[in-house]
């Protein structure tokens, strides 16, 4: 009996016969049995997935846990080094410098934005207000 793993390669179809079990056939068989075996992992027989969306998505699904599985398998291989990794690498501290800067950077252009704008309706001209703030002409002329 001629066997294949789900995840083997093959073709998406393949014509299996009966007599191909047997390692010592003497003869002819006198009734052969035909198998159509059909691929239905994802990227092949597209004619039937496209007909069938449930096989389709049956398929999506099958191919999703073996990548994930895959992914899981590399983390426990290397389970000290992605511990060491999440440990190690990931400095609070730093991160917290980094949010509170961009932070603080966001409040700044947006308390600029409402200076320029009073400093327009006042009737400021333009370059003046470019060369406090230190922002272009096209710059001011867009807020």
């Amino acid at each position: 009996m001629k066997c294949f793993r789900a995840n083997s390669t093959i073709n998406s179809k393949h014509i299996f016969y009966k007599y191909e079990a047997y390692e010592n056939l003497i003869g002819e068989p006198r009734l052969e049995l035909k198998v159509v075996t059909l691929n239905i992992n994802e990227g092949h027989n597209n004619e039937l997935m496209e007909q069938c969306q449930i096989l389709r998505e049956y398929a999506q699904y099958v191919a999703r846990v073996r990548k994930y599985t895959k992914e899981m398998e590399f983390l426990r291989k290397n389970k000290s080094e992605v511990i060491a990794m999440s440990i190690f690498e990931y400095d609070k501290e730093e991160e917290e410098k980094k949010l509170r800067k961009a932070e603080f950077e966001a409040g700044e252009e947006s308390k600029a934005k409402e200076i320029i704008g009073l400093m327009l309706s006042a009737g400021e001209p333009v370059e003046k207000i470019a060369q406090y703030t230190g922002y272009t002409i096209e710059e001011i002329q867009k807020s």
